[in-house]
């Protein structure tokens, strides 16, 4: 049994590192996009989201399941409406990120990613009305001091990273009280902003429907297939593998991400922002250890 239990947890912990590596390397994804506008590069991810989520439940044997929950949605009108409040806050999430990388600002995509865990914890104390431990209220200063002292070095406010953690963060504690499925929730979310994503490009865009390169095209339909899988290895993970192993890993991503950004990409990285990153760097750093010790505790008194 006890092997049984470990293998489960195994499988979990290379589940969750496949899922965040996977979302690290989208950032390359995206970049092979420059024929396609941010904003038309979205509306494809989810519109093939949409028609991959389909073609997933009807093959896997998951669509009983997933009318199940859709029939609990539509009974529930409150659920239904944090469902739509999901949805934009996902697109936000989505458009935001492909807009800064096709920018050329890797980086500051990666501090969004740096900072999420963070802001979770920010959002807890606020709307939950959570206690935050000691560690918590040190994490959160330093990382305001390097969220600070970017905007000082840099002479703006990064925006999007802000945008990317609080649209993400919103976007996590609505899905918990949502008593669904991830693959159903992924597909409701697309769903919900279908229309507005054909309205776009079949009506506003310059450009019409799928008229790009060969090349192209068949990036912007694999746009779903990367956008669902790293989601159905992060689901898998997260049945087996602890929160502390989770959070540790989830730092994969953005770490990956600035990787790309200082020797792929040549973004401007000075000493300045490397002060400014080991501020936040030091915030996730106590955050986790603070995290650690308090689990621990934990389960030392349930035992």
């Amino acid at each position: 049994m006890e092997r049984q239990e470990d293998s489960m947890k195994n499988k979990g912990i290379v589940f969750g590192i496949g899922a965040y590596v996977f979302w690290g390397f989208i950032t390359l994804y995206w970049k092979l996009l420059t024929d396609v506008s941010p904003l038309a590069t979205m509306c494809y991810r989810i519109i093939w989201s949409f028609i991959f989520m389909i073609a997933f439940l009807a093959l896997s044997g998951s669509w009983s399941q997933f009318v199940k929950e859709l029939k609990r949605l539509w009974e529930n009108k409150n659920y239904l409406f944090l469902m739509i409040l999901a949805a934009l806050l996902i697109s936000i999430n989505w458009f935001t990120f492909i807009f800064t990388v096709s920018e050329g600002h890797v980086m500051e995509a990666s501090l969004g990613y740096y900072i999420n865990p963070l802001v979770n914890v920010l959002l807890a104390t606020l709307v939950l009305k959570e206690q935050l431990s000691r560690s918590g209220k040190i994490a959160c200063s330093l990382v305001v001091i390097g969220v600070v002292l970017l905007a000082i070095q840099t002479g703006k406010v990064p925006y999007s990273s802000l945008i990317m953690a609080f649209s993400f963060s919103i976007y996590g504690l609505i899905k918990k009280r949502i008593p669904i499925s991830s693959m159903t929730g992924l597909t409701v979310e697309t769903f919900v902003m279908l229309p507005f994503s054909l309205l776009y490009i079949l009506f506003v865009s310059p450009i019409g429907f799928m008229h790009y390169s060969v090349q192209t095209n068949l990036l912007l339909m694999g746009a779903g297939v990367v956008t669902v899988i790293p989601l159905l290895l992060f689901a898998e993970a997260a049945k087996s593998t602890s929160y502390i192993t989770l959070g540790f890993i989830q730092y994969i991503n953005p770490t990956i991400m600035l990787l790309f950004a200082v020797f792929l990409f040549h973004e401007t990285y000075s000493l300045a922002q490397f002060t400014a990153f080991g501020f936040i760097w030091l915030g996730i750093i106590v955050f986790t250890y603070g995290t650690t010790r308090t689990v621990m505790k934990t389960r030392k008194l349930a035992k």
